[in-house]
């Protein structure tokens, strides 16, 4: 292991790279910015071990494109020799990538050759697994379909987005021709988007580049070691250039090298740090009339602020009066602030209140609708194309489960009860909040099919698993929702064995089926997308090109004109408490995203034996805890076995577990984690669960966990 240095960012006992070019390498020139800024050199860390740049001589290299679930969507340059060894690097050549990429990219070469892959269909029978033809398994669905069609709100369809473009769109057309049930709400960002929507009428930003132009940057709540690589660059740039940054959070995130200075806050209570900020900006007579005049609600919103108790908003947060002065003092001093708002702040009950009073110091301190201002949140990644081909039919209404609770969705589903249920992209089982309620849901249901690669947590609940394709296996045209950019993604790799799209499989599906379900060829996906107004591109240009910049402006709400009907922004109508600790539970426990993986998409035998938690060195939980005997996190659900590790400068009151693990594999922490939505959009409130860790057993504490721990079965086409 390598020895730690300033730009290592620490997580317990792991040390993860920062994620930023060290400079440029031999061969490689960093495109600019837009702007004519470039990402080299930005820092001195890297965002991956050191390599050379793909030789052209010796590889046969085509430009690809990202299509994970992650906000940078790089251009790729992806190599292949002679002998079928491939190498992938960010794009020299793209104004965004910037010749680097995430760790996380190097891990897919991983996932692509993994012996763990499953490249041949699977049929459930008599409780074990046997291999099928893609015939027989596609004359089953027929089969099914075609016994519940009379009654197509019995058949669920739950797509992820494991993998991103415009042809996945073509899955949730087919079946929304069939009038099968979907899902709405969402397990990522929905409280912040509807938030957005609340204030602004819309989910606009700023160009990203345009955060060069700050003075100053307000980082509430986005880890940057580990959720973008490029905004971390860029963010390391605006400091060479003289621009400070800001962090607040729970801690233990590694922003630290990033910040010139750092507010710890207790999770959960952003909204009441925001409100107590507005309050000093009232009381220095800082809020302009001027921009009150943008304002729908301005007055009435400044009493529900100015009637709030300084000492008690303070004391809920756990930040002193001195560092929320710091914070006026960083949005009012002279030159524009941008603010960055990460998702995990609005993973809570009050998720969507938490973004719009963070949203509402930037808009009363002047720091939106400019240059060097704005608030930065996730984009929606298709907002770029036009997706008119693959709307639900006029005048045919569907059954919607909401996602974030889906077992009891299912559950309760009547008239009629869900019968089948099609998974794809998208590790559900494992993913939503409450494992178990889950797996009784699928329990009861007659059919489940699940499109993957690998024998997840859901597909273990499966009655049919068809094995899908990836990325670099099969074509598509992606966005972004951090960038304006659409790549197109070509196919690079055959997929192996018998491997197959989401969009061959029910093309295959649908001529099946009486009547059949017809869907457009793929070329038509690819073009009706590229209809857009922001785009001027042909389907044959962008594959030649490889990407495309859309045309947006880079200032978003210019002059605050906002995109509600009258032009005006929205300020909340409430603020609400927040709650303590339940008795007996009293740390909140924090599921945060991985360095080194995409969500679940982590290959069996790099799973660790037993999952790590990391508390803070003060916790009140080590007066009690021996971190050298079994340890266990217990919430009302159930308990899970873990190993326990001290993070300086993490809230006390905080156990942070890196998710993503499989339940059968010995992790899964959604297994004690109840299932309930934040206050807007129908997001899932992860971060509302309370535990405690002890040293006792299951019996003695009476709760359930789950210690199966088969060993891991390969099957191979």
């Amino acid at each position: 292991m390598p020895k730690n240095n300033r730009n290592d960012c620490e997580s317990g006992s792991e040390r993860i790279p920062c994620g930023l070019p060290r400079g440029k390498r031999a061969n490689e020139k960093p495109g600019p910015l837009p702007g004519d800024r470039s990402l080299s050199g930005a820092c001195s860390g890297e965002c991956q071990p050191p390599r050379r740049a793909i030789g052209r001589r010796s590889f046969h290299v085509e430009v690809a494109s990202c299509t994970l679930d992650c906000p940078d969507a790089c251009s790729l340059l992806v190599g292949k020799d002679r002998q079928g060894r491939i190498r992938i690097q960010g794009n020299p050549d793209h104004p965004f990538t910037a010749g680097f990429a995430c760790r996380k990219i190097g891990r897919f070469v991983e996932r692509l050759h993994s012996p763990h892959r499953i490249t041949t269909p699977l049929l459930r029978a008599g409780g074990k697994w046997e291999l099928v033809s893609w015939n027989d398994a596609l004359n089953l669905c027929a089969e099914k379909i075609r016994e519940y069609r009379r009654e197509p709100a019995s058949i669920l369809h739950i797509q992820g987005d494991a993998a991103k473009g415009v042809l996945k769109q073509a899955g949730k057309l087919f079946f929304a021709r069939l009038g099968a049930g979907t899902t709405e709400g969402s397990l990522c960002d929905a409280a912040g988007y509807s938030a957005y929507d609340a204030d602004c009428g819309s989910r606009c930003g700023n160009d990203m580049a345009d955060i060069l132009h700050s003075r100053r940057i307000v980082n509430w709540g986005k880890d940057l070691c580990r959720s973008s690589v490029h905004t971390a660059a860029l963010l390391c740039e605006a400091r060479r250039q003289g621009t400070r940054l800001l962090t607040i959070s729970p801690g233990g995130d590694g922003n630290g090298p990033f910040s010139d200075l750092c507010v710890r806050v207790r999770p959960g209570t952003d909204r009441l740090l925001a409100a107590a900020v507005l309050q000093q900006f009232l009381e220095r007579g800082r809020i302009r009339t001027d921009i009150l005049k943008h304002a729908a609600n301005g007055p009435e919103f400044l009493n529900l602020v100015m009637k709030q108790d300084r000492a008690g908003l303070c004391a809920a947060c756990e930040v002193g009066p001195e560092d929320v002065e710091k914070i006026a003092s960083w949005y009012l001093e002279e030159g524009l602030t941008a603010t960055l708002i990460g998702a995990g702040l609005q993973r809570y009950d009050r998720g969507g209140e938490n973004v719009r009073f963070i949203n509402a110091v930037a808009m009363l301190s002047g720091n939106l609708g400019c240059s060097g201002g704005g608030s930065y949140y996730h984009r929606p990644t298709l907002r770029n194309f036009n997706l008119d081909w693959a709307q639900v039919p006029p005048g045919r209404s569907r059954r919607s489960l909401l996602l974030p609770v889906i077992g009891r969705e299912i559950l309760a589903a009547q008239d009629p009860p869900i019968r089948m249920i099609w998974v794809n992209g998208s590790n559900v089982v494992n993913q939503a909040p409450d494992f178990r309620e889950i797996i009784r849901a699928f329990e009861k249901v007659d059919f489940k099919v699940v499109v993957d690669g690998f024998m997840t947590d859901t597909a273990e609940r499966a009655d049919l698993f068809l094995p899908s394709a990836f990325m670099l296996e099969q074509e598509d045209i992606v966005g972004s929702y951090l960038h304006d950019f659409v790549h197109h993604a070509p196919k690079v790799l055959d997929a192996p064995g018998e491997a197959a799209s989401d969009y061959w499989i029910l093309s295959e599906l649908g001529g099946r089926l009486d009547p059949p379900i017809p869907l457009p060829d793929p070329d038509a996906c690819f073009r009706a997308p590229l209809a857009s107004p922001y785009l001027d591109v042909s389907l044959e240009q962008l594959r030649e090109r490889g990407f495309v910049r859309a045309r947006r402006p880079a200032v978003a709400y210019a002059g605050m004109r906002f995109d509600h009907p009258d032009g005006r922004y929205r300020f909340p109508a409430e603020l609400h408490d927040e709650p303590p600790p339940p008795p007996g539970y009293p740390l909140r426990l924090l599921t945060l995203i991985r360095g080194d993986a995409m969500h679940s998409q982590i290959p069996p035998d790099r799973h660790p034996s037993v999952p790590p938690v990391w508390v803070a060195p003060d916790s009140a939980a080590l007066e009690h805890l021996r971190t050298d005997r079994e340890s266990w996190l217990v919430s009302p659900q159930g308990s899970l076995k873990v190993t326990v590790h001290r993070l300086p400068g993490l809230h006390p009151g905080v156990v942070l577990y890196r998710r993503g693990d499989w339940a059968k594999l010995g992790g899964g922490a959604n297994q004690i984690i109840a299932a309930g939505l934040t206050d807007m959009g129908g997001g899932a409130a992860y971060y509302r669960q309370y535990v405690r860790l002890e040293n006792v057993s299951k019996k003695s504490s009476g709760t359930q966990q789950n210690t199966r721990r088969p060993a891991a079965r390969r099957f191979t086409g």
